[in-house]
């Protein structure tokens, strides 16, 4: 048990105490008082408790002390020891692995198992997890920079910075656990150009919806002005469609092929109808109405969405002219609607699955005007307005 005592030829008070098998003094510049030995006591108890707790750091409480970097070059080499000694890339990241899966989708844990064996598995699976250096980080990460996808070009700096995910993770808790640090701290990810917003303007989307087969123009006609994402649409059951109330209820989506909950609390939500979608609906529902889902095949499953993109999507819009654009542009082109007819943002937010505006606002800025109007009343009246003039004869004759 330590204790404060007093210097014969000074008078002044040091600390007498040991920590890790060896005696420490450490001296103050406090006369020997009874107000300053009872200070003195109250610090030495905390830092007796501390040492008892294993959260005691030296330099804390003696900065300039030797001792103080006497235990600080112990650490560092104890540090180097367990680096030294961890065990290979390979058998810790298939332990990460199989402790992450429970809190992940089917279709995440694919991602990341593809990334491992394609990416990181080959580059760093026989060196110790605690060997792995900064420079070979950054190394692996410039040579991903030349490799070429399957579509002959490029990593996109948005890839690579996928793929370091699940690296920068696993050394995080590697680090964690055998008590060093992380190589990984202090790299930044690659900046990631803006995606460019590419919506679709109200007379195009008409084209397109004047001009698809007669049994996919509901699927467009809720892809353009739900704001639903592809999974959503393609996994969208009948028993989330809420006519009475005029709803879409978004509960689940279909990745890679498979029916999961929605990713985030935000996408777990409730779509307005319009009278279009309205409409759309209730005419799919006597095409499909017996079977489990919205939109499906013949044989009552979720429609494919690579079969839809290569063999409706795309050929219709070379067909008809239109700059080639992915369906998920669709997306885009709702909340650019909504936003020209001055909806509330926040009401807009809501339906594309966003919990704030803020996303909205730094996407689809140039697309904000500066007044709103009510809630779902707006984008109805120009909907309505625009179909009506162009396909009503009298109307046409009459302007």
């Amino acid at each position: 048990m330590g204790k404060i005592v007093a210097r014969p030829e000074s008078g002044k008070l040091y600390f007498d105490f040991r920590f890790r098998g060896k005696r420490c003094r450490e001296q103050t510049a406090l006369d020997d008082t009874p107000a300053n030995k009872k200070k003195l006591q109250t610090i030495l108890k905390k830092i007796e408790a501390e040492i008892t707790l294993g959260t005691f750091e030296y330099p804390k409480y003696f900065p300039d002390s030797l001792r103080a970097k006497e235990f600080n070059r112990q650490a560092e080499l104890q540090r180097a020891r367990a680096a030294h000694d961890t065990p290979l890339f390979s058998e810790f990241s298939k332990d990460w692995l199989n402790e992450m899966k429970i809190q992940w989708r089917k279709s995440h844990i694919k991602t990341v198992t593809g990334t491992l064996n394609n990416y990181l598995l080959p580059e760093f699976g026989e060196k110790e997890v605690g060997r792995i250096t900064r420079q070979e980080i950054l190394s692996f990460r410039a040579s991903l920079a030349k490799v070429t996808a399957r579509n002959g070009k490029q990593l996109s700096a948005s890839r690579i910075n996928r793929i370091l995910t699940p690296l920068r993770m696993i050394l995080g808790e590697a680090a964690n656990r055998y008590e060093f640090t992380s190589p990984y701290q202090g790299i930044k990810s690659l900046k990631v150009p803006r995606s460019e917003v590419e919506p679709f303007s109200l007379e195009e989307v008409r084209l397109i919806l004047d001009s698809v087969r007669p049994d996919f123009r509901n699927y467009y006609v809720v892809r353009f002005f739900t704001g639903l994402r592809t999974g959503e649409i393609d996994g969208l059951p009948w028993d989330c469609v809420d006519f009475q109330r005029r709803q879409i209820l978004v509960r689940q989506a279909i990745v890679e092929g498979e029916i999961e909950q929605t990713k985030t609390d935000g996408s777990y939500r409730h779509v307005e109808m319009s009278q279009l979608v309205f409409d759309a609906l209730k005419d799919q529902q006597k095409a499909t109405g017996e079977n489990t889902f919205v939109f499906c095949n013949r044989e009552g499953n979720p429609l494919n969405h690579n079969n839809m993109t290569q063999r409706i999507w795309y050929p219709l819009l070379r067909h008809l002219g239109l700059r080639k654009r992915r369906p998920y542009q669709t997306r885009h082109t709702a909340a650019t609607l909504w936003l020209a007819a001055g909806e509330n943002p926040e009401w807009i937010a809501r339906q594309m699955g966003h919990t704030t505006t803020e996303m909205l606002f730094r996407v689809y800025s140039r697309y904000v005007p500066n007044l709103t109007r009510r809630d779902g009343s707006a984008i109805e009246r120009l909907l309505i307005n625009e179909f009506n003039a162009k396909t009503d004869p009298k109307k046409e004759g009459n302007s």
